[in-house]
C-alpha cells in the first residue's frame, strides 16, 4: 500500500481521514524532570523509575521513564500536530497498547499515526477515526504502539463562519 502523508494543518474533519494516511510528530527529549513531574502527579514512586541504586540492580541497569510518561506525551506530540484540533470530540478508546522498550530519561521519542480506519457515525454527524500510533525513540525503535480510537466531526458540523 502506497503511503499517504495526512495533513499537518488545524483540525481535519471525519471525511478528510483515509486509512494509510500517517505522519511522524517532531520529537520532545525525555527530562529528569519529566520523570520527577510524572511521579508527583502519579503518585508512582516505584523505585525503578526514582530510586538510582536499586534501578542500576535491575534488569535495564539504569533508572527507565514511567510507561504512561511516554504514552501521554505521545498524546501531546499527536495534538501539537493540529489534525486533531478542534474536531475531536472525544478520545473513545485505547486497544492493545504494547510497551515494548524502557524510555530513558535523555531519550527523544517521537510519535508516527498512520490511520488505521475509519467508520462513520452519522447520529453524531461524523465518525470514528482508528489511529494505529507507534512511539519511536531516538534510534528509531519502536517503545510502544496500539490504537487510539477517536471521535471527529463531520464537516456539517463546521463552525458558523468557517
Amino acid at each position: 500500500m502506497e503511503k499517504r502523508t495526512l495533513e499537518a494543518r488545524k483540525g481535519l474533519y471525519f471525511e478528510e481521514f483515509e486509512a494509510g494516511q500517517t505522519i511522524t510528530s517532531a520529537g520532545r527529549t525525555i527530562t529528569e524532570a519529566d520523570v520527577v513531574a510524572f511521579a508527583a502527579l502519579s503518585g508512582d514512586w516505584s523505585a525503578i523509575h526514582s530510586d538510582v541504586e536499586y534501578a542500576a540492580q535491575g534488569p535495564f541497569g539504569r533508572r527507565i521513564a514511567h510507561g504512561l510518561l511516554g504514552l501521554s506525551i505521545a498524546n501531546g506530540l499527536a495534538v501539537r500536530l493540529g489534525f486533531l484540533e478542534d474536531t475531536v470530540v472525544a478520545f473513545r478508546g485505547l486497544n492493545d497498547w504494547k510497551f515494548s522498550l524502557p524510555i530513558f530519561p535523555g531519550d527523544t521519542i517521537r510519535a508516527r499515526i498512520t490511520i488505521a480506519g475509519t467508520k462513520a457515525v452519522p447520529r453524531l454527524r461524523g465518525g470514528m477515526v482508528t489511529l494505529w500510533v507507534e512511539v519511536l525513540n531516538q534510534n528509531d525503535q519502536v517503545v510502544q504502539q496500539g490504537t487510539w480510537t477517536v471521535l471527529v466531526k463531520g464537516r456539517e458540523q463546521r463552525d458558523p463562519g468557517s
